[in-house]
């Protein structure tokens, strides 16, 4: 057995400074242990995908001087499923590294709770089908260091996940003196509404949405990450630039990603594009980013109320109010509009003591004959991450 000390302090020592994750009995001591140094970071989350794409966005901001900072995710095996898509279509296709503990309850050969007596015999195949490494957490001090070593070298050869599997009773309790949280919450602003009533034929286009968004979002420390499917490639199609990412896959994951960038880097302005679709798939991460709140965070859902690029089928948005949602999860200020000019206004506005949303109503369809960005994901990242490195250097 060891005590939460002996592992987190050697995972500092090779970079890692952020953990996040959802609980889970096994991992008591370490959440207890990391939530008490200040000089480390422990975020709480919705689900254990979102966890994946916040590290993840963790990752996409080390470079320059927050080179080899790297993250750690935390879950119940019971969570990997949740945790599937961002790890094979996130992770994996843009090479951003993360060190994963996932507990390993119903192991074979021990006694566990019925919900467990699947998920346990299986959990070593599924991280082999995603093709993550893993081997068994270490349980004595002379075998942490070497466990690290073997996930740094895989992380930094490959730019893929390296799992370690806990098993109970492998680390000491470890009290929590005081429960540190998330920032006190604030009082949110109201969210400003408009009527419904506008026919989607008479709102804008979410190419006039994108346009403002380029015109918006002047390269230097700024970043702008745009949500999977047509409208990462009608932002491609506007305006190709370094300081541009384009989600694949991943859906729902855009806020959390973009939530682990603005944390990382408060010297970056980050904007995150989401769509109705995605955003209805991942409602959590709204509660995440109104509770940790970073001011430079911008979050920009574009609402058609359909999915677009799988043919147009309805969402269920009309009958939400993401603004009313962001509100009520804290966000510094929510609004919703049909005007792209209320969205121009809203990019040029100085930040705020919290996070911003803004949701802009706009028409289905989308320009004919989209391209697909040239540059492969690894590419796209690899740029990005060069981009973010000069713009801290130039600051």
């Amino acid at each position: 057995m060891i005590e939460a000390r002996d592992f987190v302090e050697a995972a500092r020592g090779r970079g890692f400074l952020w953990y996040a994750g959802v609980p889970c009995s096994y991992l008591t001591p370490f959440i207890n242990y990391v939530l008490q140094d200040a000089s480390l970071r422990y975020l709480s989350m919705a689900n254990e995908g979102d966890a994946v794409a916040l590290i993840a966005g963790v990752a996409l901001g080390s470079s320059g001087a927050a080179a080899h900072r790297r993250g750690v995710t935390m879950m119940q095996n019971s969570g990997l499923g949740n945790a599937v898509s961002p790890l094979t279509s996130l992770t994996w296709t843009f090479r951003l590294p993360q060190l994963l503990i996932v507990t390993w309850r119903g192991q074979p050969g021990g006694a566990d709770e019925p919900q467990h007596a699947l998920m346990g015999p299986i959990t070593p195949a599924i991280l082999e089908l995603m093709q993550i490494p893993w081997e068994p957490f270490p349980v004595s001090r002379a075998a942490i260091a070497p466990a690290l070593d073997r996930a740094t070298a895989h992380m930094d050869e490959t730019g893929r996940p390296y799992a370690l599997l806990m098993q109970q009773g492998g680390v000491a309790a470890h009290p929590l003196q005081e429960n540190a949280g998330p920032p006190a919450k604030r009082p949110a602003a109201p969210a400003a509404f408009i009527e419904r009533g506008l026919p989607p034929a008479a709102r804008p286009s979410r190419e006039q949405a994108l346009r403002q968004v380029v015109a918006r979002t002047a390269r230097a420390a700024t970043v702008v990450l745009a949500s999977t499917g047509f409208c990462a490639r009608e932002l491609y199609a506007i305006a190709d630039r370094a300081n541009h990412f384009y989600m694949v896959g991943s859906m729902g994951c855009i806020a959390p990603l973009a939530l682990g960038l603005a944390l990382g880097r408060p010297d970056l302005r980050v904007v995150a594009l989401d769509g109705d679709g995605a955003a209805l798939m991942r409602m959590g991460a709204f509660a995440t980013v109104g509770a940790y709140a970073p001011r430079n965070l911008w979050h920009l859902l574009l609402d058609n109320g359909a999915y677009d690029s799988t043919g147009g089928q309805a969402t269920v948005s009309p009958h939400v109010s993401f603004a009313g949602v962001a509100a009520a999860c804290g966000y510094a200020s929510s609004m919703e509009t049909a005007d792209v000019a209320q969205v121009a206004a809203w990019l040029d506005s100085p930040p705020l003591e919290g996070s911003r949303f803004a949701c802009l109503l706009t028409r289905p369809g989308s320009t004919a004959g989209l391209p697909r960005p040239a540059l492969g994901p690894p590419e796209v990242r690899k740029r990005l991450m060069q981009h973010i490195a000069a713009a801290a250097g130039s600051g």
